[in-house]
């Protein structure tokens, strides 16, 4: 069984979507460049945006035999404008969107999840700015908007440009900050008896301080990855020098499933039960008893009923809510003869239950229509469209009724007291 979940899943690849947020030229790309081993193509972004701009780029990377769908989402913009007061809804729209779209395709009636590629996002990474001092407030307030729909890794961009005191006081304040307003990060989870040990560790290290470069410096007899200064080399791979190892430990290898999981599980099912209860579903009736399909469609059909009786009674003028429920119980001398037309042909010449007596209808014509001469001057040249007379025989006990083709000249008839 493990085998076979495990060459299912090979087969299947892998999806994973990371959001990078943080002010433009902190080194969201060159770290995604690094992280990945890859050069993900990219334009430099300026610093003229009127606005927060989200671009989304998916690549397929492989490594041996798994197959990786890689989605990264760059925030364009943020922080650039003078008023950044509403920075973060254009973040929220777009994690709420993502949402919406597996929603969508959840309620269909023939669902593709298998084959569906799956763009929600798994991993914010929110890049902050060395400063050395504290959070800004942007940082704060975005953080506060996010941490209930996303997955927050916080991480210190450019952590080579304060010295190594400075950068544990500033992982110190920002920890206590992220407590005191309350926003919630993502924890490395140590449930799992197998990397619990190595989470725990991880977990005090939050914030990770990272540099990213893709250049490559010879340091002894091997090419590493660094970014060459005039006082010396900082090694991104080198643990003494930053964090980098660690997030990669941490997003890519340890901790990407888990990653995941708690998009699914925890940040969907809040979207989705606060979608669904807007919506007007509930699991349970006022009677505190769980709804059943049985139920469910009994009322859809109660409700569709209801819908043609309403219709019938638009239709039918002289039918009431009364009259409806009463008709069949009524006799039929409670009601007053039926309207029909004089000369209408047998197969138009009745009502939505019988046929009428076209010889007595042609006989009482001339003696039963109150109005025939206003009514065959006023509308009608053809005679047997304007007349209406009193049939006695009416085999149905239905209240009268009038159809689109047959117009009422004689005035209304009301059921007889």
């Amino acid at each position: 069984m493990p085998d076979q979940l495990v060459n299912k899943s090979v087969n299947h690849g892998f999806c994973f979507n990371i959001l990078c947020i943080g002010e433009t030229g902190l080194g969201k790309s060159t770290l995604m460049d690094t992280l990945f081993n890859t050069k993900f193509e990219g334009e430099p972004t300026q610093h003229n945006q009127p606005g927060v701009q989200l671009k989304s780029n998916t690549y397929e990377l492989q490594e041996s035999n798994v197959r990786l769908m890689l989605t990264v989402v760059n925030t364009v913009g943020f922080g650039d404008q003078i008023n950044k007061e509403d920075s973060y809804k254009s973040i929220v729209e777009f994690i709420d969107t993502q949402f919406e779209a597996y929603l969508q395709e959840e309620l269909k009636i023939k669902r593709t999840l298998h084959s569906y590629h799956d763009t929600r996002i798994h991993a914010c990474l929110y890049f902050i700015a060395p400063t050395g001092h504290s959070l800004k407030s942007l940082d704060l307030v975005t953080m506060k908007k996010l941490d209930s729909k996303v997955n927050i890794i916080p991480i210190i961009a450019k952590s080579d440009a304060i010295s190594k005191s400075e950068l544990t006081k500033f992982k110190i304040k920002i920890t206590s900050e992220l407590v005191s307003n309350g926003v919630l990060i993502y924890q490395f989870p140590i449930d799992d008896e197998t990397v619990a040990e190595i989470n725990s560790t991880m977990n005090a290290h939050l914030p990770f301080a990272v540099v990213g470069s893709t250049e490559e410096v010879k340091i002894g007899n091997k090419m590493v990855k660094a970014r060459q200064y005039p006082w010396g080399t900082v090694q991104v791979e080198n643990e003494n020098h930053c964090d980098f190892v660690k997030l990669r430990e941490m997003l890519i290898r340890v901790n990407m499933e888990d990653l995941r999981e708690q998009t699914h599980t925890r940040h969907y099912e809040l979207y989705r039960r606060c979608k669904l209860e807007e919506m007007g579903f509930k699991d349970t009736d006022p009677d505190c008893k769980p709804f059943s399909c049985t139920r469910s469609l009994t009322g859809s059909r109660s409700c569709t009923r209801m819908r043609r009786r309403s219709w019938r009674t638009r239709r039918n003028p002289w039918m009431t809510s009364s009259t409806a429920s009463s008709r069949k119980r009524r006799p039929l001398s409670s009601y007053s003869p039926r309207l029909c037309r004089q000369g209408a042909p047998p197969h138009s010449r009745g009502t939505r239950r019988g046929k009428i007596n076209s010889s007595t209808c042609c006989m009482l014509h001339e003696a039963s229509c109150p109005v025939k001469d206003s009514c065959r001057n006023d509308f009608s040249p053809n005679p047997w469209q304007c007349h209406a007379v009193l049939c006695a025989l009416q085999p149905s006990p239905s209240p009268p009724f009038q159809t689109p083709h047959m117009p009422l000249h004689c005035g209304r008839i009301q059921p007889l007291l």
